[in-house]
């Protein structure tokens, strides 16, 4: 199935975790993980700031997973179903041959190995499935947990910093 189409919803599984859509009752979750200070730290974006801000984000999400212009998979814990974190594939270049990747974890649930797990099946889907060529990430260059993932993933980087922000990429030979 090369190319980027997201219907049905590509559900990912690992060995703990379910990657699956976000649903309208993970909207406590959600908004845990994007008013959470310690998450929001290195990222961008302004915190939620209601339960209302959070149920909006997952509208955004679902049309934007509708019309293919990315991915967005909650990160379950699969005994539990318990939303745990997100990671996304988006910003895909015009041919689809590369996308950004992003992510965030509960702090709970951070330096267990998680984040890792559920970043190696969405690289596998954006490779395999998909048929990137690349995927880049941007991390803070504060960030010492996310710059150590991305590592142990095999991402390289230039060390060029812009805004504070390293650019990561992996790339997949066909």
């Amino acid at each position: 199935m090369e190319g980027k189409s997201f219907t049905p919803f590509p559900v990912l599984t690992t060995a703990r975790l379910t990657l699956r859509q976000l649903r309208s009752n993970d909207d406590y979750e959600i908004f845990a993980l994007r008013s959470n200070d310690n998450i929001n730290k290195y990222l961008d974006r302004q915190p939620s700031k209601s339960i209302e801000d959070a149920r909006k984000f997952i509208q955004a999400i679902t049309a934007n997973t509708q019309s293919n212009t990315s991915v967005y998979w909650g990160i379950a814990l699969s005994d539990t179903d318990k939303l745990v974190g997100a990671v996304c594939l988006f910003n895909f270049s015009e041919n689809h041959s590369k996308a950004e990747i992003g992510y965030e974890l509960a702090p709970d649930f951070q330096g267990k190995g998680l984040m890792q797990e559920a970043l190696a099946a969405v690289i596998q889907f954006g490779f395999y499935q998909i048929g990137l060529h690349a995927i880049e990430a941007h991390t803070h260059l504060e960030n010492q947990p996310s710059t150590g993932i991305l590592k142990k993933l095999n991402f390289k980087t230039d060390g060029t910093v812009d805004n504070n922000l390293v650019l990561f990429t992996l790339t997949h030979d066909t």
